[in-house]
């Protein structure tokens, strides 16, 4: 993950240079690293919207064309909270090759207004604007929500694939929270060979048991320095960067399974 320092119009906003700069460089540092791809993410624009304004939209295209032009990479985009079209026109534009999608068949509750996934719009969107060549992650049952719907995310996962999905993402309660080994392992037994990411609470402690059921992990916390007091939110303050070691010595975790 490059989680962005605060946007146009958040508290906190240092100006794009400095986004620039700090992006370029995290990214940068993954990939030395040895990550096999990178995903941008407005996690510092708080309180979030459902969907953003087009000054967000303005600004993630911006940084995630330049990351592009420098880190070779592949990229995805994460629009806070649950912004498919500023995600997929973003993507389009800047040449990223996926996106992350909160809800994308659950019905939800947030701090930020409830999210009622609609699966057939965010396909329709895609192809309306072109970019049915980008990936859609999408997650069940995701961190930070309360189901407004009784069902077992066994059901979620046969619903995110049947309506379009490229891959599913599933996390724990919150951030830094890893999902239940037994949740993996059931959604594991339902989708057969269908791609299965983790999308919170992994570290080189845990890696190499998920990963048994997993087909790729998405890491944020687990890679930043320590040297604020911690966010209510995020867990990690956004002025807290990357860390090579830490990256390295994640992806020398992983490899040993390869």
């Amino acid at each position: 993950m490059v989680h962005l320092l605060p946007l146009l119009g958040y508290s906190g906003y240092p100006g794009l240079k400095a986004i620039l700069k700090r992006a370029i460089t995290d990214a940068k540092t993954l990939k030395e690293g040895g990550v096999d791809g990178i995903m941008i993410e407005n996690n510092y624009d708080l309180p979030h919207k459902i969907f953003v304004g087009p000054e967000t939209v303005a600004c993630m295209t911006v940084v995630a064309a330049k990351i592009i032009k420098r880190v070779d990479l592949p990229m995805g985009i994460n629009v806070l909270w649950n912004d498919y079209k500023a995600s997929l026109a973003i993507a389009k534009t800047a040449g990223a090759k996926f996106i992350r999608l909160p809800v994308f068949v659950d019905k939800v509750r947030t701090n930020y207004g409830d999210v009622l996934g609609d699966p057939k719009e965010v396909i329709k969107y895609r192809k309306q604007i072109g970019a049915e060549e980008i990936y859609i992650f999408a997650d069940i049952q995701v961190k930070h929500a309360k189901m407004l719907e009784k069902k077992d995310v066994t059901v979620s996962a046969r619903q995110a694939i049947k309506a379009g999905a490229d891959a599913i993402i599933i996390t724990g309660k919150w951030t830094g929270d890893p999902p239940e080994l037994a949740k993996i392992k059931r959604v594991r037994r339902v989708v057969g060979k269908f791609p299965v990411l983790i999308g919170s609470g992994v570290t080189k402690e845990n890696i190499l048991e998920l990963l048994n059921y997993a087909d790729g992990i998405i890491v944020g916390t687990s890679f930043k320095t320590s040297h604020y007091p911690e966010d209510k939110t995020n867990i990690k303050n956004y002025l807290e960067t990357i860390e090579l070691q830490k990256v390295k010595e994640f992806v020398r975790v992983v490899k040993m399974l390869k």
